[in-house]
């Protein structure tokens, strides 16, 4: 029985192994790749698909830098002792905060002067009043001549011209003291401090830098072959190489005269919002330029052996191994062949493995 069951045994297993070995050689066993919708085959069964020439848009990277839009530095308008500074650099302020502080004793001493000058030239202002009003009455008396009332109505009027005078120097020294505290000028971030408390601060004198970073822009000079091709509102790729990140900006300003020197245009595209980003940091932006074509081939007819990359090509009714020279994948599974290849020749979509 055992015998017997050994004489059948043997012969199935064989023809298994066989099967087996038949469907590897088919490529049953093989990872298979549908062929693109544009896939043809030859008379031999082999599929193919033709190399497909495609337009496409250069672009050159042009350094820029990032700057903001709205910046300020901040200084004083008065000479005064520093006393107080209220933020320092990376602090958000608002418009109207109070960020500086000076000596105020002087200021409100001038101004409580100038409020005692105008209360005397009041009181003075009154009695000429009146007495202009006891000249006229006295004058419809005949009791005195009309010199005396014209005299009378010039004390008057010169009085008045002071009080006005007076309240002038009061307004002045309001606006004086309300100069020993310097307000934010815009929604801000401090981008430098440059004084600090016990200082004294001086008309003209740099004490705080300011920008807005909701007005980034980066800002670029373009040599004049690109930049006369772009218009306002047209929208660029910009790369921050520092962050590894990938922005857009639109075109807002193209400075409408070019640099003798350079022979370059500036050009000003603004950046939607991101707290990473700062004034002064290295940028790339992607100015287009000329166009050019690309050959394209399936990802699956290229064959990497070691350094080199190879393809089949049909050439004189069968297919050759041939080198190429591969440039980028493109978003379609596609890779670009930069020299070794032209538009319109008979690719294999699955090349014979390469020993």
């Amino acid at each position: 029985m055992s015998g017997l069951r050994n004489s059948w045994l043997f012969p199935v297993l064989a023809v298994a192994v066989l099967l087996v070995a038949v469907a590897w050689m088919a490529g049953a066993f093989k990872h298979k790749i549908p062929p693109s919708l544009d896939a043809q085959s030859d008379e031999q069964g082999q599929e193919y698909v033709l190399a497909e020439q495609r337009e496409i848009q250069l672009s050159e990277a042009v350094p820029g830098t990032l700057a903001a839009k709205q910046a300020t530095l901040v200084s004083s308008r008065v000479m005064a002792r520093i006393t107080e500074i209220t933020v320092r650099a990376g602090d958000s302020v608002k418009a109207g905060d109070i960020i500086v502080l000076l000596e105020q004793e002087d200021a409100k001493a001038r101004l409580a002067q100038a409020k005692g000058q105008v209360d005397s030239v009041q009181a003075r202002a009154t009695e000429t009043t009146l007495s202009l009003e006891r000249a006229l009455m006295l004058h419809k008396k005949s009791l005195i001549a009309i010199a005396d009332v014209d005299k009378a109505r010039a004390n008057k009027e010169a009085t008045q011209a002071e009080l006005i005078a007076a309240n002038q120097q009061v307004a002045e020294a309001e606006a004086a003291w309300q100069f020993t505290e310097i307000r934010a000028p815009i929604n801000g971030t401090v981008v430098d401090r440059f004084a600090e408390p016990g200082d004294t601060a001086t008309p003209g004198t740099q004490l705080l830098a300011l920008y807005n970073p909701l007005t980034l822009r980066v800002e670029a000079a373009v040599r004049e072959q690109l930049a006369v091709k772009l218009v306002i509102g047209q929208v660029l790729a910009v790369s921050i190489p520092s962050l590894d990140k990938d922005v857009t900006a639109r075109i807002d300003e193209l400075v409408p005269a070019a640099d003798p020197g350079s022979r370059s245009f500036l050009i000003k595209a603004g950046l939607n919002f991101d707290a990473q980003l700062r004034p002064g940091m290295y940028a790339e932006i992607q100015v287009p330029g000329a166009s050019a074509q690309e050959i394209l081939v399936p990802a699956s007819s290229v064959v990497s052996v070691g350094q080199l990359n190879v393809i089949w090509v049909k050439q004189d009714g069968k297919f050759i191994r041939r080198f190429v020279k591969l440039g980028a994948h493109t978003d379609d599974s596609k890779l670009e062949i930069l020299s070794g290849l032209s538009a319109g020749e008979q690719v294999l979509i699955r090349p014979p493995i390469v020993n």
